[in-house]
């Protein structure tokens, strides 16, 4: 009676190192985690003024950007001209750098 006593209470330590491994192990995967989740707050924290920078910019420079795309769906010169406002050889000049 007495060795089943003594195998039951070294299962049931055993049971509870093991499960106090487990406790380790999740505790220090969340500090980890809280950690890179400290990291990118640092990094995702800047980009709302970042975007409000980039929307307040010089507006001729968001039609180089919208040539750029319209170039890739195909337009020509002359729909460059009239839709972004860029003279004909910045228009030319698009078609060239940003040709398929």
């Amino acid at each position: 009676m007495a060795a089943q006593q003594a195998q039951g209470d070294a299962l049931r330590d055993q049971r509870i190192k093991d499960l106090a491994k487990r406790v380790e192990d999740y505790q220090s995967g969340n500090v980890r985690m809280g950690e890179d989740l400290h990291e990118l707050r640092a990094v995702v924290g800047p980009l709302p003024d970042k975007l409000a920078q980039l929307e307040q910019r010089d507006p001729s420079s968001l039609s180089f950007a919208q040539a750029a795309r319209l170039v890739g769906m195909g337009a020509t010169a002359d729909e460059l001209t009239q839709s972004c406002g860029l003279t004909q050889a910045e228009a030319e000049l698009m078609r060239k750098l940003h040709k398929n």
